[in-house]
């Protein structure tokens, strides 16, 4: 269970970022987009 905002959106990112690579037809700049945003939100939680 998510206990703040950062860690909401990561559970999210972190979901869809697993739904879209099991596609064959994949957004590949979105892909790369949520990639970044989740290495940015794990920066902000001292996780990396």
């Amino acid at each position: 269970m998510p206990v703040n905002q950062n860690e909401t959106n990561l559970q999210a990112i972190t979901v869809t970022i697993a739904h879209l690579e099991k596609q064959e037809d994949r957004d590949e700049e979105m892909l790369k987009k949520l990639k970044h945003e989740r290495q940015s939100i794990l920066k902000q939680m001292n996780v990396i």
